[in-house]
């Protein structure tokens, strides 16, 4: 089942979060920091509450609310504060709004600031949703602190505008090394880099020959191929089969986890996880945050409760992260009690019901 989509042990991730550096139990119990976000995201992460609920996990939450709007750095540092305390959380997804001024992207700050270098996002075909290709099950790493989003960007004078691209070769070896562990640790024969080495020589060649470097002198078990994000874009939508892992750099990852998101069906679909030195933080894998669908009931809560599994098996609970996995692909291949999204007429609390009982049904 290693290549099931869902990770069967936190062992995967040793490289970024070392066992020393793992949350405490107090009372037998764990402390997760929970960010429902914005949107939909206090629907979908109460569904993974009322799921955790009912199995008695020892989950404790300490719930931090933070909007992507402007005048919410407080509630940032409140998040990082939290997260500093309990070094593993679950977030839902903020928004960025393309016309704020300001602080710029929530999102990059909150990585920045606890330095979550690698986005994992786990694209793979569920039974039971229908799309137009099969067979796809690959990885996407992406680097999360620098690149396009390094932040840097002035306009030097009127109508003139600098941004400021960001590569180094410390943290293009950190993301290769997580991105090779991965694959090792869970029978992946193949890393991909995806890059733009053409144009960008400088930057996007460091990022490429750094990857290819890393995989023949330290993982020579291990096929190292690179790849053009533009080519990578089109053979991901007419043969994603082909890939296995990918790692990129920030802002291709972005578009390749939402390219990958549509080709399995959706946003709802697709559980991520975040990993730093010292934190992790477990979110759906696509980054969007359903304002047109906030509070009609109707969300798919998916991608939150499969995220939550990997944060399960981050703490060592696989039994738990096993059964509530199971249970979710049940209920969507037997799609009796499926959301809109996914062919289905059932609302939010209907399908988590569904779960419930399901879990209930197999205890």
């Amino acid at each position: 089942m290693l290549r099931s989509g869902l990770i069967q042990s936190r062992r995967s991730f040793a490289t970024a979060v070392q066992d020393s550096l793992l949350p405490k139990k107090y009372g037998g119990r764990y402390t997760v920091t929970l960010i429902p976000g914005d949107g939909i995201g206090k629907e979908i992460t109460d569904s993974v509450k009322q799921i955790f609920a009912k199995e008695r996990l020892p989950i404790d939450w300490e719930e931090i609310n933070v909007t992507g709007k402007e005048g919410s750095k407080e509630g940032v540092r409140e998040a990082v504060e939290s997260l500093k305390r309990n070094k593993v959380g679950l977030k839902g997804i903020w928004k960025t709004d393309a016309t704020q001024s300001g602080h710029g992207s929530l999102n990059v700050a909150f990585r920045k600031e606890l330095d979550i270098y690698a986005s994992l996002t786990l694209i793979k075909n569920i039974p039971g949703v229908k799309t137009r290709l099969d067979g796809i099950d690959l990885v996407l790493i992406r680097e999360n602190t620098e690149g396009e989003y390094s932040g840097l960007e002035h306009e030097s004078v009127p109508g003139v505008v600098e941004s400021l691209k960001i590569i180094t070769q410390f943290k293009s070896e950190r993301i290769a090394k997580f991105a090779f562990d991965f694959a090792k640790k869970n029978n992946r024969s193949e890393v991909t880099a995806v890059h733009k080495a053409n144009i960008m020589k400088l930057a996007d060649g460091l990022f490429r020959s750094t990857v290819k470097t890393i995989g023949a002198e330290q993982y020579p078990e291990i096929n190292v191929k690179d790849i053009i994000v533009d080519n990578a874009s089109m053979q991901a939508v007419s043969n994603p089969q082909q890939f296995d892992v990918l790692v990129t750099p920030n802002l291709y990852g972005a578009i390749l986890s939402n390219i990958g998101t549509a080709l399995v069906g959706g946003p709802g679909l697709v559980p991520g996880a975040n990993y730093g030195r010292e934190f992790a933080v477990f979110e759906p894998g696509s980054r969007h945050v359903g304002l047109d669908i906030q509070g009609k009931g109707v969300a798919n809560p998916t991608a939150m409760i499969l995220s939550s599994a990997l944060l399960l098996r981050h703490l060592g609970l696989d039994e738990s992260a096993d059964k509530i996995s199971k249970a979710v692909y049940k209920v969507i291949q037997e799609g009796k009690t499926t959301t809109q999204d996914i062919g289905g007429k059932a609302s939010t609390q209907e399908f988590t019901q569904a779960i419930i009982d399901e879990l209930a049904a197999s205890a």
